[in-house]
């Protein structure tokens, strides 16, 4: 036994003392490591069940990690429902490998995939489908309702949720997250608590027009840091409903957000669920404020970084959809490149273009017109994560653009706007 001062009901002690099993003891003797760690008193019930996992990869240098699986399987524990997983790394189909990039990926990156995929569907993973980091569309079926308390840990997700939702989850770390699900249980501290969800910084914006939703969230992310901030100004431009439109939007603004800063949550006046409940009541009592306009946008998406050796170089290979597409998303996506080409004189794209949205959402998405559209317009459709892509040093080579700051920000992936992403990939202009 170990020294520890949280306070712990019956139930959760019987665990902590082996009732359960040694394996499950080390679960919850870890939970609440962790939770003492982090300044918790007690752990607290997931009120939605269904997690959300990060690690979707096999790399096999993380046997460390395939041994705690096989330990969990091999006692036949698993969570307490079904739950997702971030996005498999490769989809050799729709994203084409030569034969020295499969050979990095097969035997050396990822060479413990399948060993790991049938170790997630033993734990409780919901289906060969639950791949993404989009696990919060309806289309997937793992969303969280307001006042929710989660066990999640991918950055995305858990800041959507936060925000966008009003559901509570912090950004745990990779097995805590696991833990948590198994004993439907979490430490209640951090952005669980009311007064961890104040923000510290009110960032006023003054926009002549709406920019892109990741290069906002690079703006943000510059100037919350690690801090929860309330956005006001954007309702302007945004509206004050969450529409499928909306929530496409603040799902990509997010993601930039919380890539590039370690902030779990964000209000947004007039649109969010907190900031509409609560407004101004949210901001701290010594709160600063920061004003934000066209100029600064614009500085922040011409400074962000070329790690291209040439510059000028011609893409070979377009990443849309990081995190992955909404099919409100798809279907906008879509009708940008079939105009697009329209004005020119080209049929299809000029760069190989890949849209990334989960497989529940492509399933969908295959039921429209807009479907056979886009695939007679040389695009492909894939459910990877393009970060995950690009670990290969061989891929590493390729000259990669994207409208993600996200991608562009764990790659060397060269980062455009949408309407420049749509220029180069119809061949209007030279990138």
């Amino acid at each position: 036994m170990f020294d520890y001062n949280m306070k712990l009901t019956d139930e959760q002690l019987e665990i902590l003392n082996g009732a359960q099993g040694a394996t499950m003891a080390k679960v919850m003797q870890t939970l609440v490591m962790f939770g003492e760690f982090q300044g918790a008193t007690e752990l607290v019930p997931i009120t939605h069940l269904n997690g959300h996992l990060s690690t979707s990869f096999g790399i096999g240098t993380l046997k460390p990690l395939f041994e705690v699986m096989e330990k969990l399987t091999d006692d036949e524990i698993k969570t307490v429902a079904p739950f997702t997983v971030n996005p498999r790394p490769l989809d050799y189909t729709n994203v084409k490998c030569n034969f020295f990039e499969r050979i990095v990926f097969d035997k050396y990156l990822y060479n413990k995939q399948s060993l790991y995929e049938s170790q997630l569907l033993k734990l409780g993973l919901k289906d060969k489908n639950a791949f993404t980091c989009t696990n919060f569309l309806d289309e997937v079926g793992n969303r969280p309702k307001y006042g929710d308390i989660l066990s999640w840990a991918e950055s995305s997700s858990v800041i959507y949720a936060n925000s966008v939702i009003g559901a509570r989850s912090n950004r745990n770390s990779t097995m805590i997250e696991l833990f948590g699900n198994i004993l439907g249980l979490v430490p209640n501290y951090g952005l669980l608590l009311d007064e961890e969800r104040l923000a510290s910084t009110k960032i006023v914006f003054r926009l002549s027009r709406l920019f892109d939703a990741q290069a906002i969230g690079l703006v943000v992310a510059k100037v919350a840091k690690d801090e929860i901030v309330y956005i006001s100004g954007l309702d302007k431009h945004l509206g004050k409903e969450l529409s499928e439109k909306v929530k496409s939007y603040l799902k990509d603004f997010g993601a930039s957000l919380s890539a590039v800063s370690d902030t779990g949550l964000y209000h947004i006046d007039n649109i969010t669920p907190e900031a509409k409940k609560f407004g101004n009541k949210l901001l701290k009592k010594d709160y600063k404020t920061v004003v934000i306009d066209d100029e600064a946008v614009q500085k922040a998406i011409k400074e962000i970084p070329v790690l291209w050796k040439d510059e000028n170089a011609t893409p070979n290979l377009c990443f849309i959809g990081c995190p992955h597409l909404s099919l409100f998303q798809l279907n906008e996506w879509t009708k940008r490149i079939i105009d697009g080409l329209k004005a020119t004189e080209h049929k299809k794209v000029v760069v190989k273009t890949v849209l990334l949205a989960s497989p529940d959402v492509i399933t969908k998405f295959e039921d429209t017109v807009n479907y056979d559209l886009l695939i007679n317009a040389g695009v492909k459709l894939s459910s990877i994560c393009p970060i995950m892509f690009t670990n290969n040093p061989k891929t590493k080579k390729r000259l990669i653009i994207t409208n993600s700051n996200k991608c562009r920000y764990f790659s060397s992936s060269r980062y455009y706007t949408n309407e420049d992403i749509i220029n180069i990939i119809v061949g209007k202009v030279q990138s």
